[in-house]
């Protein structure tokens, strides 16, 4: 189909070849169809006329900016996606202009540092619609462009254009072909492309924007490009057929979004033989349903398998990290105090322990899927970012170590205990239950350098495969207990009760206690000062209500049960309006740490530098013993503060959607990540969750490898 543009292109062809006719005595003036070119090593620009001349009368002037691009460069469309710009150009030196309309050819989509861009390689012309102040007078077009192009870097272009074109007759046949192919590739509007019942849906978390229209002619391999304002990234489009083709569904998930509402949306489709229109959809409160569903191909057994032995592995380990281990302390002393004589207590008390072991994984796992399926981000241990499971944990933890510590006792009535120790094993068993449960809760921030791998395939992956993963991630982390319950008499082999007992007993009230305040010191960076002080004093006057002497226990339970509600309530309340950590820039260790910026990175890679990215969070311990042993210590510290490298760090404390979107684009749930980007690793190199000095500066060497020098 003709644009308008092609078609004043053909008339102002046809009308040139009759005016030469009737003016032929009149020598017509030629070679003004072109300016001089400009070159650099990457593009070379001129201005290009389809007419040699301004006819008699003439009110129009149709023109092009020509570039052609090197191998492997290209430039930008009017949305060039997340990093780049689009030419600009700037007339004011020209002569004899009314109005100038510029006008861009249907994009193509290409990647560059791992970003979706739209932009042009080989060679493009931009048509350009130039109305006359003064009809059939010369004409001066001086255009001073700016325009970005990229290879493996980028290089800004700022060149000046100019072209005189006299009074006369004549047709430039080869600027006016070039022009018009491209203007052949000007997006047509809805209606002119027979294009029907256009619409878009933005989720209102804006992760993504679902179109859906309806063609008069099937779409055959369409593309599809959405513009949502400035300052927006996304991502390649999931686009799907149906009616033979007619219908388009189409869902671009969308990477960053801007803090100020959406502008208008306009969309534009690509499709085979030049096809394109540009359309302004209309809004929809509901997502239109795709034409078909993507069925989710099965994972090979052995694969499962492997995930499943790691998941176990990992849990298994777990028991000995410093979050855990004072949990596992304190079940193992309270077997001790019995000596193992009574077999049927010991099992019946650690099948307990791991039972709210696997109770817990099974509910996390329950509790991902549904929020998977419903388009939330999930993510492992992401519940350390919320400042009331904080609130809870520094309470119950601060009351389990004032137990230890001697302060009170937690004793069931005297009337419910007489039955239950007629009833023999079965005291005790919610209490047994309740600390396997915290052992797993505890786990969690733990456990990325030994879980990484399977809990992201878990959460990419089909329900089955979180059930399994979750399950020997479960029995890893209660093997202990079930070890212990499967051989009680492995008891009697610790040594006899004692007076060392108090003494451990205190010790693990420490314990229990440290762990409470590094929840402390992760609820200031979540909640902030006042929410933790407001938890930290409700906790002192609960542990002091448990401790009235001459109170009965159910007052005081009554009361502290009162005053823990309170105390979450308030934990919630004052950490409102608390904003995300993940682009505050910070200095530790002598590296100055980069605000994290996805386009950043792009932007610096771009240049030739080297890009060190590291997701961290103040309650990842692995990412504490990542910083002391490898950041802050040389050759690691000195290379990360070298010229053309940039160390950028995301704070990942506190929930920020970007830095989830980040993550999961690596199909990565959980922290530490690091990566490392460069002109010699445009896409990343992504390292292992526990770092060493001689794996980092690995990296950051292949990354600044790759040879610049092309393009200066």
């Amino acid at each position: 189909m003709l644009t308008r543009f092609k078609a004043d292109c053909l008339r102002i062809l046809a009308g040139a070849m009759l005016a030469a006719i009737f003016l032929s005595a009149a020598p017509s003036q030629v070679g003004a169809a072109s300016s001089d070119p400009v070159a650099t090593p990457s593009v070379t620009a001129r201005l290009l006329t389809v007419e040699n001349g301004i006819a008699p009368g003439a009110g129009t002037l149709s023109a092009g900016l020509a570039l052609d691009l090197a191998e492997g460069w290209k430039t930008y469309w009017r949305t060039p996606g997340e990093v780049g710009f689009p030419p600009e150009i700037d007339w004011s030196g020209s002569q004899n202009i009314a109005s100038i309309d510029f006008q861009w050819p249907a994009p193509e989509r290409f990647t560059a540092f791992g970003i979706e861009n739209f932009g042009y390689h080989d060679e493009v012309v931009f048509p350009i619609r130039i109305t006359l102040a003064e009809p059939g007078a010369p004409v001066r077009l001086s255009a001073n462009v700016t325009l970005l192009t990229c290879s493996d870097i980028c290089v800004p272009q700022e060149f000046s254009l100019s072209l005189d074109v006299p009074t006369g007759i004549g047709i430039d046949e080869a600027s006016a072909a070039r022009i018009t192919a491209f203007a052949d590739r000007v997006p047509v509007d809805a209606s002119a492309a027979g294009i029907t019942d256009i619409s878009a849906y933005v989720d209102p978390a804006m992760s993504a924007v679902v179109v859906s229209l309806r063609g008069e002619a099937p779409f055959t391999a369409p593309d599809i490009f959405a513009e949502l304002g400035p300052f927006t990234s996304l991502g390649r489009p999931d686009i799907r057929l149906g009616d033979g083709g007619h219908l388009l569904w189409a869902r671009v998930p969308i990477l960053s979004a801007p803090d100020s509402p959406l502008q208008d949306i306009s969309v534009t489709v690509t499709d085979a033989g030049g096809r394109a229109v540009s359309a302004a959809p209309r809004s929809l409160s509901e997502p239109p349903e795709p034409p078909f569903a993507v069925a989710t191909s099965g994972v090979d057994l052995a694969a499962l398998v492997w995930i499943a032995v790691t998941a176990f592995l990992g849990g298994l380990i777990l028991n000995a990290m410093p979050c855990v281990l004072p949990v596992l302390s304190i079940k193992l002393a309270s077997a001790m105090r019995l000596g193992g004589d009574d077999r049927i207590a010991v099992r019946l008390g650690f099948l307990a322990s791991a039972a709210g072991v696997m109770a817990f994984m099974w509910g996390l796992a329950a509790v991902l899927f549904v929020l998977r399926e419903i388009g939330v981000t999930v993510g492992w241990g992401l519940q350390f970012q919320n400042p009331v499971f904080l609130s809870l944990m520094v309470l119950v933890l601060g009351v389990f170590a004032a137990n230890l510590a001697g302060a009170f006792e937690i004793a069931l009535p005297s009337r419910l205990q007489t039955r239950l120790a007629n009833a023999g094993s079965a005291q005790g068993l919610s209490g047994d239950f309740a600390a396997g449960a915290f052992a797993a809760i505890l786990a969690t921030p733990c456990s990325a350098p030994f879980l990484g791998t399977a809990v992201a395939f878990a959460l990419a992956g089909r329900g089955i495969d979180i059930a399994v993963v979750f399950t020997f991630l479960g029995l890893g982390l209660a093997a202990p207990y079930l070890v212990i319950a499967a051989r009680p008499g492995l008891v009697r082999r610790l040594p006899k009760p004692g007076r060392w007992m108090s003494l451990l007993r205190a010790v693990l009230g420490l314990l229990l206690g440290g762990t409470a305040l590094w929840l402390v010191w992760v609820m200031i960076g979540v909640a902030g000062p006042i929410a933790t002080l407001a938890s930290v004093a409700v906790t002192a006057v609960i542990v002091g209500v448990l401790s009235m002497r001459g109170v009965s226990g159910t007052a005081r339970g009554a009361t502290a049960a009162a005053l823990a509600i309170v105390m979450l309530i308030v934990s919630g309340t004052l950490s409102d309006g608390l904003s995300s950590r993940g682009t505050i820039a910070s200095e530790t260790g002598g590296i100055a740490w980069l605000p994290f910026e996805r386009a950043e990175i792009a932007r610096r890679i771009s240049t030739g530098e080297v890009v060190f990215v590291d997701v961290t969070a103040d309650w990842c311990l692995t990412c504490k013993a990542n910083k002391a042993l490898v950041f802050d210590r040389d050759p690691v510290a000195t290379a990360l503060g070298r010229p053309r490298v940039a160390a950028m760090q995301a704070d990942w404390t506190r929930p920020d959607e970007a830095i989830s979107r980040y993550l999961e684009g690596f199909g990565r749930f959980g922290i530490p990540f690091n990566v490392v980007y460069g002109p010699g690793a445009p896409e990343g190199i992504v390292l292992p969750e526990l770092l060493t000095a001689d794996a980092v500066m690995d990296a950051l060497d292949r990354a600044g490898t790759r040879e610049l020098g092309r393009t200066e």
